[in-house]
């Protein structure tokens, strides 16, 4: 028989209310001994001292305090934590894991959405939608379809996925069934691998300079900050496109800004650096640069894919079967 964990949530108010409806409570009720009474969004509050005290395993999500040596000293029961949300980096010290603490996270639930947006995006930039159907809006009238410049169109275009992550390799299985060429640079991928997923591994100069459209998904590390900077941006194709889901961080918006100004590539940025841009940068004012406000991942209904995968995940760890989505210490410092 299944035990049934004591378990305490730990966010910000408004991330319970938003991701935890009804149903995901009823859920986890299912599974664990939830305390009572409001989340637990300071620890170092008298009232979530005497909860994490017998706290077994923790329901985290957006908002959740820092999990650091502290915290850990007032649960000395603590044996799990579930993640809510996509990224543990922000809350969980690695004190966590040096005490044994078994940690999971909901990255691969958050990475659909993220993939679906991204993929859309790729398809609508390929038929050049965006700039025609504003154009159509401005009163120009449909250009004669017999006169469609050839570059337009996503029939054999190629695509280079930057980063094999958990959206990475997302994207490219919903590609698969799409006419067009992957290729894929991630240099913790052997060539075995890349084939495998269904991509041609390449170097990164070369990715950026083959591409009709390059999708960034690279997690922001010190070795990561503008590695998308002005020699690759230079290198691309003419009329290329340049999706960034990532952190905004990863991608020079300096040098993106002078190609797109130029009329040398266009882009779609769901993330910035900052979020959100100033007023007076200049990609806001780039015809062929869409700046969406980091809505790729899950919001409104897709939240339910976060609690019901946090829920599975408790009801594995209180079975005794592990979790299915551990996050791993030596993992963390390539992963967003």
């Amino acid at each position: 028989m299944t035990r049934r964990p004591k378990a305490a949530l730990a966010m910000s108010p408004r991330a319970a209310e938003a991701v935890l409806d009804g149903r995901a409570m009823a859920a986890l009720d299912k599974v664990c001994d939830l305390a009572p009474g409001p989340v637990l969004d300071d620890f170092t509050d008298p009232r979530a001292r005497a909860v994490l005290a017998g706290t077994e395993v923790l329901v985290t999500g957006w908002g959740c305090p820092l999990l650091d040596e502290d915290a850990l000293a007032a649960a000395p029961r603590l044996r799990a934590v579930v993640h809510t949300a996509g990224s543990v980096r922000g809350h969980l010290a690695p004190a966590c894991w040096e005490r044994g603490i078994a940690v999971s996270s909901a990255a691969a639930a958050n990475a659909v959405p993220v993939a679906e947006y991204t993929v859309a995006m790729i398809l609508l930039t390929g038929k050049r939608v965006l700039e025609r159907a504003r154009d159509y809006k401005a009163g120009r009238r449909r250009a004669d379809m017999l006169h469609t410049p050839r570059a337009v169109g996503n029939h054999e275009r190629t695509v280079g996925i930057l980063s094999a992550s958990l959206v990475g390799r997302r994207v490219i299985d919903l590609l698969r069934p799409h006419d067009l060429r992957i290729l894929l640079h991630d240099p913790y991928v052997t060539d075995a691998e890349a084939a495998a997923l269904g991509a041609e591994p390449v170097a990164l100069d070369e990715l950026f300079a083959r591409s009709d459209t390059v999708s960034v998904h690279t997690p922001l590390l010190p070795s990561t900050r503008h590695l998308v900077d002005r020699e690759l941006i230079g290198s691309m194709r003419p009329d290329a496109v340049l999706i960034n889901t990532a952190r905004g961080a990863v991608v020079d918006q300096d040098a993106l800004a002078d190609a797109a100004r130029a009329g040398r590539v266009r882009a779609v940025l769901d993330v910035t650096d900052p979020e959100v841009l100033p007023a007076d940068h200049p990609l806001w004012d780039c015809d062929d640069v869409l700046i969406t406000p980091h809505l790729a991942g899950s919001q409104g209904n897709e939240w339910t894919r976060l609690a019901e995968h946090a829920a599975a995940e408790l009801a594995r760890w209180a079975s005794g079967a592990g979790f299915a989505h551990p996050v791993h210490r030596e993992h963390l410092e390539r992963i967003a």
